[in-house]
């Protein structure tokens, strides 16, 4: 009989202990800082230094704290290999959550005299040393990954075409963690399916007897509605075994990603569909939308002086392109943007996507889209109230009479304002992408709405500006 795989130890003992050593590194800067640095010269020390002893002791007293602050909310898992950003803001919360209870622990007890000059030192440091030892644990995890190390063993069970997503994407990106041993299914997959280069298994009902043999770990579940009952045979043989089950469900129409089980009096409900967004996040996001818009416009007023300048020099017509586009709830609106092409460019061809090395682009037209300043205009649009900076592309509505009736879920997009840029943009889906990708990418955001998560689009979005890759 073969042993169990122990791969779930490694990644969150090795998180567990730099986070103990970015800890303590803060707490020792933080001291250095306040007490040796040329810091001193401007915020004077008044009581005298206090001994390092006494940080040393407060870091073994409250870095435990930390570390089950960490905990409550999932951050020692396995499987970390998430890109830094999107654990960022999460640490930057908990950190500030573990400095609350570390400041009112040393309000009741004197033992420990911290100024609050310390306090916002061993913030920001902490901020900083953590930051740093998570980015150096996701390199090592992704490198372990790459040589086929500690990676946990998936089979999938189903062959429809959520079946062959699950392969493609694990197999596109190892880095992920997974090792794909086969796939389940009654019979074997066409030639034309890309399972056809993942080993079949056999039958569905064989997967309990390969569980221990093959030491399998999760198993996919990718089965149609019409397949349901097996899986119910399946649990039932698999009883008493440590293996893993997850489920996609196949009712991707109907269902959201997001699903919520909300209890009245008793009754389990199963939340389907949610309000996006509540009034007093509505106002959060439109305030932040006015700030920020502000606050570009500032700085981009120049740089947009310049554009209009040369759009007049270089080519015939006017220097802003005002278009129709469909926002919230389905009303459209006047999109400006600085002109790209050339005029009357869909006079013959009528209404057409944008297309990479697109003829009817101007000189000037084409580093503006490759850039993205074409789109600075829209800052005011974002102050008007027609967009926000952070949504779904807004489409025109001859594309949306379109893609309503071929793209499911497509119009779910309209629950929340279009904006200047988006989750699918950031996620590399710009350009000639098939719509459908980008409309998943679009209904994440929407159903996940955070203002945290519009600042990470944002940092993502410049990054991706300066690289412009997908831009054109």
């Amino acid at each position: 009989m073969s042993k169990p795989r122990r791969n779930d130890l490694l990644i969150p003992f090795l998180t567990i202990f730099l986070d103990v050593i970015a800890f303590e590194a803060a707490f020792l800067l933080s001291y250095w800082l306040r007490f040796f640095s040329p810091l001193t010269d401007y915020f004077e020390i008044s009581l005298g230094v206090p001994p390092v002893g006494t940080y040393i002791t407060a870091s073994v007293i409250f870095i435990p704290v930390f570390l089950l602050v960490f905990r409550s909310r999932k951050l020692y898992g396995t499987r970390r290999n998430i890109h830094i950003s999107d654990e960022f803001f999460v640490l930057i919360r908990l950190i500030t959550i573990g400095m609350m209870i570390m400041m009112s622990a040393t309000f009741f007890y004197r033992g420990f005299s911290f100024s609050r000059g310390v306090f916002i030192l061993l913030w920001l440091t902490s901020i900083t040393t953590v930051t740093l030892g998570r980015w150096f644990a996701m390199l090592f995890e992704q490198s372990l990954y790459r040589r086929g190390k500690e990676l946990k063993s998936i089979v999938i069970v189903g062959k429809n075409k959520t079946a062959e997503q699950i392969y493609s994407l694990f197999i596109s990106k190892p880095n992920l963690g997974f090792e794909v041993l086969g796939y389940y299914a009654d019979t074997a997959a066409q030639s034309d399916s890309p399972l056809m280069e993942c080993r079949y298994l056999g039958a569905i009902s064989a997967l309990s007897d390969d569980i221990v043999t093959l030491r399998i770990q999760s198993a996919l579940v990718a089965l149609s509605h019409n397949e349901q009952e097996q899986l119910i045979d399946l649990l039932r043989h698999t009883e008493g075994m440590n293996v893993e089950f997850m489920m996609v469900p196949d009712m991707l129409e109907l269902m959201t990603t997001r699903l919520r089980i909300q209890e009245i009096e008793g009754i389990p409900f199963l939340k389907l569909k949610d309000i996006p967004m509540s009034t007093w996040n509505r106002i959060l996001k439109r305030s932040f939308d006015i700030l920020f818009s502000v606050f570009a416009l500032i700085i981009a007023l120049p740089v947009m002086g310049m554009i209009a300048v040369i759009i007049k020099l270089t080519s015939q017509g006017p220097i802003f392109y005002i278009q129709e586009r469909i926002g919230l709830d389905g009303i459209s609106f006047p999109l400006i943007k600085f002109r790209s092409m050339k005029i009357d460019a869909e006079k013959s061809s009528g209404p057409v996507r944008n297309k990479k090395d697109d003829n009817r682009a101007t000189i000037i037209g084409r580093i503006l889209r490759r850039t993205s300043l074409d789109e600075l205009p829209q800052l005011f649009n974002t102050l008007y109230g027609h967009m926000s900076i952070v949504g779904p592309r807004p489409e025109r509505p001859f594309f949306v009479e379109q893609f309503k009736s071929n793209i499911p879920k497509y119009l779910e997009r309209h629950r929340v304002k279009t904006g200047m840029t988006g989750w699918a943009q950031v996620n590399g889906l710009r350009g000639d992408v098939p719509i459908e990708d980008r409309t998943k990418y679009d209904i994440y955001y929407v159903e996940n709405w955070s203002l945290v998560l519009d600042i990470k689009i944002i940092l993502k979005t410049i990054r991706a500006v300066i690289f412009a890759k997908d831009a054109y």
